[in-house]
């Protein structure tokens, strides 16, 4: 029986105990679904820089995704933003079956801290029943500036550009939290901020340590290009294991002629390129609004995962 209260800090999952990642969860975001597949106890990043429009996606993902429960974790966000997510981005239908966290940038750092860990505890608690839990924390970054404040003001040395040992510590105890037991599951989501500078500490440890990321272009969203995901940098390490060959080919295929219009991108622009000479480069070309219309997706549309399975084979080469 599932007790009453969580503890705030729970032990990850014996690995020996946790299920496989076998089952794909239908997101209703083609370019996720297709080319980006998500795992039921999967652990995901969304980098994105201010303006790419993550909030949008989240408040997608929360409406739209194939989960029992939905737990939602606001970390350091501005006051005003946590209304205005759980009424423009979440709405009515995110909210009936959502638990929101919210602890706000002007609220002290332990409470910030904390509050990601509440957000997990309550996953748990789901999970423990043995339903499929999303959980959705924005952002990791500033969960991880928290840390950064309380360990300089107990004295801990600053090594990585200002962060002290225990923040990248405490991130990999968080997000083992999330993922599969033996009973249920919780997908994990977690947004992390792109700073300007190349060296990023906490985006690289993030990286490093769940099982895909989803980088969201400033570039793209500035172009009215929604959701803004950079497919060709963008990587969902289980694909293999949760859709069938033919899914993988077709995948391969739409990633191949995105990469190569990149390639040539400036060739088109200035009209020097020739026919005849690359036949991937031709056939990118003949199919370039076609594979446009297909990452293309308005904030309330829900493409189902049949559909996108459909339209995706179609550009199998």
């Amino acid at each position: 029986e599932t007790p009453a209260s969580q503890p705030l800090y729970a032990a990850a999952p014996n690995p020996m105990e946790r299920q496989r990642i076998d089952r794909q969860v239908e997101t209703g975001v083609r370019a996720i679904d297709g080319l980006l597949p998500l795992g039921r106890g999967q652990r995901i990043g969304v980098f994105a820089a201010a303006g790419g429009g993550k909030s949008t996606l989240l408040g997608t993902l929360a409406r739209q995704a194939q989960a029992d429960v939905i737990v939602i974790a606001l970390i350091g966000e501005r006051g005003r933003e946590v209304r205005e997510f759980i009424e423009d981005n979440l709405g009515a239908e995110g909210l009936a079956r959502s638990v929101v966290i919210a602890s706000t940038s002007d609220r002290p750092a332990l409470e910030r801290a904390r509050a990601a860990h509440a957000a997990t505890a309550i996953a748990e608690g789901f999970r423990a029943e043995g339903k499929h839990v999303l959980l959705l924390m924005d952002s990791v970054t500033r969960f991880a500036r928290a840390l950064r404040e309380i360990g300089l003001a107990s004295g801990e040395p600053p090594v990585r550009r200002g962060f002290p040992p225990s923040v990248f510590a405490e991130l990999p105890r968080l997000f083992e939290r999330a993922g599969c037991d033996a009973r249920g599951a919780i997908t994990g989501i977690y947004t992390i901020l792109l700073e300007d500078e190349e060296d990023d500490p906490v985006g690289e440890e993030v990286r490093s340590l769940l099982d895909g990321h989803v980088i969201l272009s400033r570039k793209l969203a500035a172009r009215g290009h929604y959701p803004a995901i950079d497919i060709l940098v963008s990587q969902s390490r289980l694909m293999g294991q949760l859709v069938e060959e033919g899914e993988r080919r077709a995948a391969l295929s739409f990633r191949a002629m995105l990469a190569k219009l990149d390639e040539i991108e400036l060739l088109l622009q200035v009209g020097d390129y020739r026919p005849g000479q690359d036949a991937l480069a031709d056939r990118a070309i003949a199919r370039r609004d076609e594979m446009d219309r297909f990452l293309r997706q308005s904030t309330h549309e829900a493409a189902p995962l049949l559909m996108t399975r459909t339209l995706l084979r179609g550009f199998e080469g």
